[in-house]
């Protein structure tokens, strides 16, 4: 039996075995060499040869990830690795680094327990770091860290050993202080890292080796030897004495907690449902004999399996042939298939259970972010909270109308697989708008579209996806709004939310949809809690859609909990599309503040109702000054001093704000804000600008207001584009 044979076979045994089960992703800024390290863990573990580890990027298995060299998809791999003669069964997840890739990094993170933080030890950490980061702690994902690249600061930078050490306590400290602002209160202490204990690694990916205090301990290699080693171009033997996968291996198995330990607190964090029920307190103790509780964080398309969909069990098993429910699903189905991941590979198996990493295939209503359970009514996980919203759109329609059937087909798969990707489309002409993370993500979606399922497509230029709001507040100057019919009038007032709760309300804190009323003082006060909110106001809310809230603040008015849902309806509606450009509306507060209703039920149905609620809002909307808010990118753009002069002019040229520049030796760093707007064709002019010298990054940092001289000419052009008439709505566009 060979290598991989025979650890497949102990993969298989030690599933069952939950102590010894450790769930973990790799998360780091793009190009700090995840992928090249889980190469040479999965190389280790003896489930690819050593001499392709770092080269063949097993968990790259698409061939854009390998024809870009950069990792889109969050991929997944299972291995054995031994401790004191007692093996470990460990499910690894490689995440993707680049900003328009960051939704799978969320969903990863839902269904791992420990985290491996990737910082480079030349760049130190970078945006895209602070943002995993964060994404970990807020999942309660315990992090250790991992220096790599250590070997270029003694190659190429010369640093002498008293340097190496200065840069390794900054980068601790920076991941130390993101530990302490973003870990659950009751973690922060606890999950500092720190050499001494071992929760830091150093090492190069590339070159194979790692070391920790607790294995120098055990081995006897000192700093000094690593210095000399590397110095010595000895990386093969350094390799040979400390290599990174048993180092960081062990580091897993010792530091990170397994599912037993990490469920007890995480369950909480990710279930609203009732812990002191039957299947609570099965999921806190991760029992497999509890009742099947599974959450999908990944679905993928297999040229032949179809749909393969791959979630953490944190309760119960699956099994093969058994009928499950997807939540939100219309009916049971059969479980066709039930497998273990290796890179590209499934390892068939007839279950798997809880505290795994499984995949299944048969479930066609699974989509990244479901349930799976065998009860209909059992309570939902959490929904996974994206760090960032799409803001950009491309309009894209099959060449030939023969293929219009099967290209809706595969935007449906693309939408259940990718749940960062927001797609609409006309079933009439078949042109499909595609709203995602930025240009990189709309290309590898339309490149999904053309070459995997062969189908030809035409593709608009990117178009930004705006927000509406409003500057001030129509406050004691309601707007009414009529019905058609005129028997029943609505008078609304609006005003922006504070900062803080929007920031509250995209994070999720006080859920989505219509508030119920036996849940409206809970929430109310949960909105009390932030200053300028009033807490006996909020406790009359209706409704939350995305950041906006609506609240009836109406005295006594019969009947008009009749048309609650109606109202509701109209207010989400008007949150989809704005009354100025008809894009989507943010930050709003919207407050019934009268109305004035028909007696008769059957004068005041959905045709009346919708129409008045959904003018007296927009017209609310123009009485308190509308503002578009446009996509904002944090940039930072590294350059060799002699191009420092061309780099600013292009940020500035493109209505960029730079922030600030520090410097280091012979390069600079440039720090600024740029719309998203015009982001567009950055990465050639960059390059022009600096002859091919400057390495950047990107991060999306919500949105400002567009400046006032522009607002004319881009809602004009949004409306045109959309087919509205081109004048800006005003108050009387509302009033009939």
């Amino acid at each position: 039996m060979g290598r991989k044979e025979d650890n497949i076979k102990r993969a298989t045994e030690v599933m069952h075995i939950l102590p010894q089960i450790r769930n973990l992703c790799i998360a780091a800024h793009i190009d700090h060499g995840k992928t090249t390290l889980s190469d040479n863990l999965i190389a280790g573990a003896g489930m690819m040869s050593e001499e392709l580890a770092g080269k063949s990027r097993v968990l790259d298995f698409d061939d854009q990830e390998s024809a870009r060299g950069i990792t889109i998809n969050a991929a997944s791999a299972s291995m054995v690795h031994s401790v004191s003669g007692t093996d470990y069964l460990i499910n690894l997840i490689d995440t993707p680094g680049h900003v328009d890739f960051g939704g799978d990094v969320t969903r990863a993170m839902r269904a791992v327990d420990g985290c491996f933080i990737l910082a480079c030890a030349v760049e130190g950490p970078m945006p895209q770091t602070e943002t995993v980061v964060r994404q970990a702690l807020k999942e309660k994902v315990k992090p250790v860290l991992f220096i790599n690249k250590v070997d270029r600061l003694i190659n190429e930078l010369q640093v002498t050993p008293e340097d190496m050490q200065t840069r390794f306590m900054g980068t601790i400290t920076k991941v130390n202080k993101l530990i302490r602002q973003f870990a659950p209160e009751e973690k922060r202490k606890e999950w500092q890292v720190s050499v001494a204990d071992g929760t830091v690694a150093f090492g190069s990916a590339y070159h194979n080796w790692g070391i920790t205090v607790p294995f120098m301990a055990k081995t006897g290699i000192s700093f000094k030897d690593i210095f000399d080693y590397c110095n010595n171009e000895q990386q093969k033997e350094l390799a040979k004495k400390a290599p990174v996968h048993e180092v960081l291996l062990d580091m897993a198995v010792t530091k990170l907690p397994g599912p037993v330990e990490a469920q007890k607190y995480r369950i909480p964090n990710i279930w609203n449902g009732d812990l002191e029920s039957e299947i609570g307190k099965s999921m806190m103790e991760c029992d497999p004999n509890g009742e099947l509780a599974m959450m999908i964080t990944k679905i993928w398309m297999d040229p032949h399996a179809g749909e393969v969909a791959v979630g953490r069990i944190y309760s119960g098993s699956v099994n093969h042939g058994e009928s499950v429910w997807a939540l939100g699903g219309h009916k049971p189905e059969r479980v066709q298939q039930v497998s273990m991941m290796v890179g590209g590979d499934r390892i068939p198996v007839p279950s798997v259970v809880a505290g795994n990493i499984a995949a299944v295939t048969g479930i066609r209503s699974a989509a990244a972010g479901v349930t799976i359970s065998r009860d209909k009514d059992f309570t939902p996980f959490e929904a996974i909270r994206h760090y960032s919203e799409p803001v950009v759109t491309v309009a894209v329609e099959p060449l030939s109308m023969k293929d219009l059937p099967k290209f809706i087909d595969a935007l449906r798969s693309l939408a259940k697989a990718d749940a960062s990707l927001v797609v609409t489309t006309n079933q009439e002409t078949g042109e499909a708008l595609l709203a995602g993370m930025g240009e990189l993500h709309l290309e590898i979606t339309t490149y999904r579209i053309e070459e995997e399922q062969g189908i030809k497509v035409k593709v608009s230029p990117p178009i930004v996806v705006y927000r509406e709001s409003v500057e001030s507040s129509n406050r004691g100057s309601a707007f009414e709004g009529k019905s058609p019919n005129r028997h029943n009038r609505f008078y609304v007032e609006v005003e922006k939310l504070p900062l803080p709760v929007i920031e509250a309300l995209r994070e999720g804190h006080f859920g989505d949809g219509p508030v119920r009323n036996k849940d409206s003082k809970e929430v109310g006060n949960k909105f009390g809690e932030f200053d300028g909110m009033d807490r006996d106001t909020m406790r009359k809310i209706y409704a939350i859609s995305g950041t906006n809230v609506l609240v009836n603040d109406t005295k006594g008015i019969q009947a008009l909990h009749e048309t609650r849902e109606l109202i509701i309806e109209a207010f989400n509606e008007v949150c989809k599309r704005g009354p100025i450009a008809e894009e989507p509306m943010m930050g709003l507060f919207v407050r019934l503040v009268d109305a004035k209703l028909h007696e008769d039920a059957i004068h005041r149905g959905p045709a009346q109702t919708i129409p008045a609620v959904r003018n007296a809002i927009k017209g609310a909307c123009i009485r308190a000054r509308p503002v578009i808010m446009e996509p904002m990118q944090k940039m930072n753009v590294s350059v060799p001093n002699n191009w420092l002069g061309g780099v600013s002019r292009e940020i500035s040229n493109r209505r960029g704000v730079i922030e600030d520049m520090p410097a280091d030796g012979e390069v600079t760093t440039v720090i600024g804000t740029v719309p998203v707007a015009e982001t567009f064709g950055f990465s050639n002019d960059i390059r022009a600008a600096s002859q091919g010298r400057a390495v950047w990054n990107s991060e999306n940092c919500g949105f400002d207001i567009l400046p006032i001289h522009l607002f004319e000419k881009t809602v004009e052009s949004i409306r045109g584009r959309k087919g509205l008439k081109a004048e800006v709505p005003t108050e009387a566009n509302y009033t009939d």
